[in-house]
C-alpha cells in the first residue's frame, strides 16, 4: 500500500509556544516526526503542511523541501484537523499522486516509535475509514465520570452496576499519536463521522502526548531518564 505521511506543523501554539521549533532531545519538535516518516516513505510522499516560514527554513536545512504553505484559514486556532488532511490530500491528488492511505503523525508525540507505526499500519485494510491508535483511558465512564442531570445532581456517565473498576468494561482514549486515513472516507465525511475505527493501542509511556509546558518538563525529565529518543 501507498501512504501519504502527513505532519501538522502551525506555527502558533497557545499551550506551548513555538512548540514545533522548540528543541526536545537534541533537535527541533519537528524534525523527530519527519526523522520517524524517512523511515517510511521518500519526501515526495511526506506532506508537512505548515503556514509558517521559519518551519519551513528549519525543514529546508534538513534537506525536506515544504510542499506549499498552508493557507491562512487553515491556520487559526479554530481550524479542524479534517480540513487541513483534505487539503493535503487534493494538493497531491491534482498533481497526479494518489495514495491508498493517509498516515497523520502530529509532533506532539515524541515518544512514537518506527514499530508503533508499522504495527498499526499493518491493521489498516481498505474497508476501514480508520486505524487510530489509543490507550486505556484513565478514567471509566461506567466507575468515576459523572454527568449532571436536568435537576442538577451528578449521575453516572454510563449505567452500570460494578463495584470495582476493574470489572468495568474496557475504555479507549485516542492518544493522538497515529491516525490511518481511509481518503474515500475522508472525502465523504469528516472523522468525527466515521463508524469503521480499529484500535491501535499504545502503552501509556509511548502514548505520552505534548499539550502543555508540565507535558514538555514531564517529556524531558522521562527521556533523561529512559533515553527513548536521541538526537
Amino acid at each position: 500500500m501507498k501512504s501519504l505521511f502527513v505532519i501538522p506543523a502551525r506555527g502558533g501554539s497557545k499551550g506551548i509556544p513555538g512548540k514545533n521549533i522548540r528543541h526536545f532531545a537534541g533537535k527541533p519538535l519537528i524534525l523527530h516526526a519527519l526523522d520517524l516518516a524517512r523511515k517510511f516513505a521518500n519526501d515526495q510522499a511526506i506532506c508537512i503542511t505548515t503556514d509558517s516560514t521559519e518551519i519551513a527554513e528549519i525543514l529546508l536545512s534538513s534537506k525536506y523541501p515544504v510542499p506549499f504553505l498552508r493557507p491562512e484559514e487553515l491556520s487559526s486556532d479554530y481550524s479542524g484537523m479534517y480540513e487541513v488532511l483534505l487539503h493535503a490530500l487534493n494538493h497531491y491528488e491534482n498533481n497526479g499522486l494518489f495514495f491508498d492511505n493517509i498516515v497523520l503523525l502530529q509532533p506532539t508525540s515524541p515518544f512514537r516509535l518506527s514499530q508503533h507505526v508499522s504495527e498499526a499500519l499493518s491493521l489498516y485494510s481498505g474497508d476501514l475509514d480508520m486505524v487510530v491508535s489509543v490507550k486505556s483511558a484513565d478514567a471509566n465512564p461506567y466507575y468515576v465520570l459523572f454527568e449532571e442531570n436536568a435537576d442538577g445532581f451528578l449521575e453516572k456517565s454510563k449505567t452500570g452496576n460494578f463495584s470495582r473498576r476493574q470489572d468495568c468494561p474496557a475504555v479507549w482514549q485516542y492518544n493522538g499519536a497515529i491516525y490511518i486515513v481511509n481518503p474515500d472516507s475522508l472525502k465523504k465525511s469528516n472523522l468525527s463521522s466515521f463508524s469503521k475505527i480499529a484500535k491501535y493501542v499504545m502503552d501509556d509511556l509511548h502514548s505520552l502526548d505534548l499539550d502543555s509546558e508540565l507535558d514538555w518538563l514531564f517529556a524531558e525529565f522521562i527521556n533523561e531518564k529512559f533515553q527513548i529518543i536521541g538526537s
